[in-house]
């Protein structure tokens, strides 16, 4: 089976494996999955992450995620732009995630950055995701 969607499975990976009650997660490794991993990191959501190889020589990202109180610091997270419908806004369209409390992701052409910084910036692109 091939996969179209790489970054909607990075995130449904990351979802899963804080429902299940999992320590670490991982998935192979791209400059875009890290830049996400990075975003995730500074707001809060997860833990750490840190690149790996895995057994048959290729990058990986293993993600150790964050709980609070015994609950995943992950609401919820949802792709926004698909590969059949791409999204994109500018800076002064970027949706407000639960009144501020979420975080949008924005793939701009200055990297992945997150809402905050694309109003602050005024750069627009591409809306990967929202985190809550």
């Amino acid at each position: 089976m091939s996969v179209h969607d790489t970054i909607g499975d990075f995130i449904t990976v990351i979802r899963n494996a804080g429902q299940a009650g999992k320590e670490n997660c991982s998935y192979p490794h791209s400059n875009l999955r890290e830049g996400i991993a990075k975003i995730l990191k500074s707001r809060g959501f997860v833990e750490d992450f840190k690149e790996s190889d895995s057994d048959k020589g290729f990058k990986t990202l293993q993600i150790k995620l964050k709980y609070i109180s015994g609950n995943h610091a992950i609401k919820g997270i949802s792709r926004v732009s698909t590969p059949g419908r791409r999204t994109y806004c500018g800076y002064r369209e970027i949706p407000s995630v639960l009144g501020g409390l979420g975080i949008s992701i924005i793939s701009s052409p200055k990297g992945i950055i997150d809402d905050r910084t694309a109003r602050q910036e005024k750069l627009g692109g591409e809306l990967l995701c929202s985190v809550w």
